[in-house]
């Protein structure tokens, strides 16, 4: 290609993911999948823009596969490895080995030989990490029982992945050498076979034990070396340096770069420059990754959806069907909850972004045909496109109906005290508040919906009960009719909101203390007529703003009276923000102006202080005094 034919194609690529990748971003679809139309807009069942093969592009893209398993293998720590050794090993392990053999067989029963069943059933065992995590972090629920489990599975398929780079040139080798009609290969890796047969092996482990000790031993040296240069271009030039000759190396004796990439990776997980290393190669993963991608969408061949509809749709549902069923009954032999099984297998049925890298990977080893290799990357595709609709099937409509069945399958606690204060909500907020409460010996009756939280509070040796404060007989049975105060720390914001109204209707004298998750809701909360609300960060992040002022230089006195005016300031601007309506045009105009004029207000009130308030700032004076 000539210069202006690079720098229209680049033009292109990159205009491309400008528009596509927000686009899928804001629909929860992820950024691979933005890639991917990017490609496809640009491909012959797009635009036709790129005006023929993109073979050359792809080549340079799979640089940006290295540098993804470069940063991946400095992520694995040992110490996180070991303390998740049981999920990972056992269900994510499980899994990776139960689909791989589930769908070698079902492929030799299509007629594949042994070399392309095994070699469908490895790719196909993988899912998408990155839409997977980006869903599950975006919905909040990384941190739950199926988010968990969600998370070992894919780290253990990521580790996979590298093996999987090692095994599929054997199978190469071994179709070769059955079929006969293959050849050698005369790349980087050609020089080794000037060697006698059984020098080959010796070479090919001194090379990898060779990038091991040089990324032990040599290259800490190197960095701190560069590092006290203080040139930051040089230390990204010496990074780039590291993955790209490591590729190298691997290559030159016919391995996988990604794998020497890993190794060299996971040699450095330890050392002190890999969070700088991480951050250096971050962006450039990211370009070359997202070209990667790009490129195969722009190869994506959809007219086989239009000639062979039933083997694309059967390829597809029948590998998320098979997979999905392994992971269901995995995730029950492994006792999760229904509720967070059915978000696993939902969430991981389908393919990953690894399986493009494979896929292409395994068609250049001769491995899998044209024509098998495109028909399975685009199953793999809209795989993909579905797996953030399941993820939506699964918070919008399961979800609710398991919590409805789990709700009349559990009752209940039988509430056998009524005390003048109740407490909806024990999480990370509300326990705090109760504990308090409770070592001043004020009674208190506290409800939560979540069954294990209820238990784990009576092993505190706190009295909790399980059930809905939602729920109006429940409430009957603690007393709220007797109640003079009603605390809800629950940290669902709709509920929260619903409950709120129904105490306000029902019983309009009793006193509510409710807690909120921003201003949002505060606004919200105090059109219901509510005056005891409390901001979760409002405390947190005042006190914080207080110390930071005074570590900037500020006076103690000034800084907290900043923070007391800060408070009373923002509580009334709350009451104006009642009277704004966020459909309005000029909302953001309007609550732009009342938020500068709270720090117009700070500013005149923290100008000017009397000589009497400054005399409680007793550490202040003696500091300025040695100063």
């Amino acid at each position: 290609m000539s210069q202006e034919e690079i720098l229209i194609r680049a033009f292109l690529y990159l205009l491309s993911a400008v528009i596509m990748v927000p686009i899928a971003k804001k629909l929860g679809l992820g950024s691979v999948l933005g890639y991917l139309f990017a490609g496809i807009a640009l491909g012959s069942y797009g635009f036709n823009l790129l005006g023929g093969s993109n073979e050359d592009i792809m080549h340079f893209a799979e640089f940006g596969v290295v540098m993804m398993l470069f940063l991946i293998g400095l992520e694995l720590k040992p110490s996180l490895l070991w303390e998740l050794r049981k999920p990972i090993m056992g269900l994510g392990g499980l899994q990776v080995v139960f689909v791989t053999l589930l769908f070698t067989g079902a492929a030799l029963l299509f007629g594949f030989n042994i070399e392309e069943s095994f070699a469908l059933g490895l790719i196909l065992s993988l899912s998408s990490t990155a839409i997977a995590i980006q869903t599950l972090a975006e919905k909040g629920l990384m941190k739950t029982e199926g988010g968990k489990a969600s998370f070992a599975i894919l780290l253990f398929q990521d580790i996979a992945v590298i093996p999987m780079f090692a095994v599929l040139p054997m199978l190469a080798t071994h179709a070769i050498l059955t079929k006969g009609d293959g050849h050698h290969d005369e790349g980087l890796q050609a020089w080794l076979h000037a060697f006698p047969n059984w020098l080959e092996p010796i070479i090919i482990i001194f090379v990898i034990l060779a990038v091991i000790f040089g990324g032990r031993f040599l290259t800490r040296p190197l960095f701190r070396f560069i590092a006290s240069t203080r040139m930051r271009e040089i230390f990204t030039a010496a990074a780039l340096f590291l993955v790209i000759g490591v590729a190298l190396a691997m290559q030159s004796v016919g391995l996988s770069p990604a794998l020497g990439a890993f190794i060299a990776g996971v040699v450095l997980a330890e050392s002190e420059y890999r969070q700088e290393l991480e951050t250096v190669i971050e962006p450039f993963k990211g370009l070359f990754l997202g070209l990667f991608f790009i490129s195969v969408g722009a190869a994506m061949d959809f007219s086989l959806l239009g000639d062979y509809p039933v083997k694309i749709i059967g390829f597809l549902l029948s590998f998320m069907l098979i997979k999905g069923i392994v992971i269901f009954l995995l995730s029950t032999v492994f006792k999760i909850s229904i509720k967070d099984k059915l978000l696993v297998t939902l969430g991981l049925c389908g393919g990953g972004e690894f399986a493009f890298v494979l896929f292409s990977f395994a068609k250049q080893n001769g491995i899998l045909s044209v024509q098998t290799s495109n028909e399975f990357t685009l199953a793999v595709a809209l795989s993909m496109a579905l797996t953030p609709l399941l993820f939506v099937l699964h918070e919008k409509v399961l979800s609710p109906i398991i919590s409805k069945k789990t709700t009349v399958t559990q009752a209940a606690d039988t509430i056998q005290e009524q005390a003048p204060v109740i407490i909806a909500g024990f999480g990370r907020f509300g326990n705090i508040v109760g504990r308090m409460l409770q070592s001043f010996d004020v009674p208190t009756t506290v409800l939560d919906h979540s069954a294990s939280r209820v238990e784990s509070i009576r092993k505190l040796g706190l009295k909790a009960y399980y059930g809905d404060a939602s729920r109006m007989d429940l409430l009957h049975s603690a007393g709220v009719d007797k109640a003079c105060l009603f605390i809800i720390a629950i940290d669902e914001d709709k509920k929260a909101l619903e409950m709120t109204e129904m105490l306000k209707q029902h019983y309009p004298n009793l006193k509510l203390l409710v807690r909120a998750s921003g201003i949002k809701m505060a606004v919200q909360l105090k059109k219901l007529g509510v005056e005891h609300i409390y901001r979760e960060t409002l405390d947190t992040s005042l006190k914080m703003a207080e110390d930071a002022l005074v570590a900037s230089g500020i006076r103690a006195h000034q800084a907290h009276k900043a923070s007391l005016n800060f408070r009373k300031h923002d509580e009334e601007s709350l009451n104006q923000f009642l009277n704004l309506d966020v459909s309005q045009k000029d909302f953001f105009s309007k609550a732009r102006a009342l938020i500068q004029g709270v720090e117009e207000e700070l500013r005149d009130g923290t100008t000017h202080f009397d000589q009497e308030n400054e005399a409680w700032d007793n550490n202040s004076i003696q500091r300025n005094k040695k100063s």
